[in-house]
């Protein structure tokens, strides 16, 4: 594989390291990314979606990542793969700019003596780490993120500025987490008492998984009594609520603005569409994708897509039809009685 931090790479090492079959000159130098329309001599692009073809007839890159179905249709040097959207990501990584979360251990870091610090661990300004932390090789904590008490955090995890990880959660390896996001906070549980809500301690935990991904501004709660469970390369959106006791298995995907509530099961390689309301209690197969802005009251059994609400629509025509929707009752009630009177008459 090729080694990533380098300003520049040629085409041929390009395509050694994604495993492409490459079309053309495999001397071209490629600096950086861009997409079609933008990109310069010495970028590389890619095309997956056949609305962008007419750009591809027209693009200065230096090279493009396609298909084989479009082998022929690139005016450029290409790169020829299965997936030229994975390509192009695995590309990515090796231009990726981003700015380290932190480097050493900042002075102003607060680090409890029971602590266990691995090698090469990198602290912001004004982390704190609590008493029986073990942060493992590789792992950096941005500035202002608190680590509560007996969590573990594995190698070469990142965790952004200004997160809150409550005590007792366990994160694999390689996991990020961005700003803002908080793990293992109470969950929702309270009982009512003659209309007095009552507090139950939540005495789980939180586990997450290798390689998951976990977006700004999103919170998993701490189990009732049995941990929370993300599962492995799971990924979740920005500003996403993961309620108490869910499981989300390995593979699946949670997009911004859903809200999942408590003990919800979702299986391998879901894939949850943007502000998605889930129903505690529910379970999720495998291999399920949920659109947009869908509401999920009852289990999902069967892979497949699943769909509901309404897309936007002139004002007037979303009156007409709220009204004649109020009207399918009344409209009900008249069918049956017509099915009757027709059914008395031909006896």
């Amino acid at each position: 594989m090729t080694v990533a931090g380098k300003s520049h790479y040629t085409l041929r090492e390009l395509a050694d390291h994604v495993g492409a079959n490459l079309v053309g000159n495999d001397s071209i130098t490629i600096n950086g990314v861009s997409t079609l329309s933008a990109a310069g001599e010495n970028q590389i692009s890619f095309l997956t979606n056949t609305k962008y073809k007419p750009q591809l007839v027209n693009t200065q890159a230096g090279a493009v990542i396609l298909h084989e179905k479009m082998r022929h249709d690139s005016p450029v040097p290409a790169l020829i793969v299965n997936n030229p959207h994975a390509a192009f990501a695995l590309i990515s990584q090796l231009f990726d700019t981003t700015p380290a979360v932190a480097t050493d251990i900042a002075q102003s870091a607060v680090i409890d003596e029971s602590a266990t610090i691995g090698s090469n661990v990198a602290l912001g300004h004004h982390v704190v780490i609590e008493a029986g932390v073990v942060l493992e090789d590789n792992v950096v904590i941005g500035a202002n993120t608190v680590v509560g008490k007996n969590t573990r955090i594995g190698k070469d995890s990142i965790v952004n500025p200004n997160v809150t990880i409550y005590h007792g959660v366990d994160i694999g390896q390689r996991v990020t987490i961005h700003s803002q996001t908080v793990i293992g906070a109470s969950g929702f549980g309270y009982a009512n008492d003659k209309g007095t809500w009552i507090p139950i301690p939540q005495t789980g935990g939180v586990q997450i998984g290798d390689d998951s991904q976990i977006g700004a501004s999103s919170s998993i709660d701490r189990g009732a009594m049995e941990d929370t469970v993300i599962g492995q390369n799971v990924i979740i959106d920005n500003q996403v609520q993961v309620g108490h006791n869910c499981i989300i298995e390995d593979h699946s995907c949670i997009c911004g603005a859903t809200g999942i509530a408590g003990s919800v099961h979702i299986g391998k390689h879901v894939i949850i569409g943007g502000g998605v309301g889930i129903n505690g209690h529910i379970r999720i197969c495998d291999n399920v994708q949920v659109t947009g802005y869908t509401m999920i009251v009852q289990d999902i059994t069967e892979p497949g897509v699943y769909s509901s609400g309404q897309p936007a629509m002139k004002n007037r025509d979303w009156r007409r039809t709220t009204v004649r929707l109020n009207q399918i009752g009344e409209l009900y009630n008249r069918v049956k009685q017509l099915e009757k009177a027709q059914s008395e008459d031909a006896s």
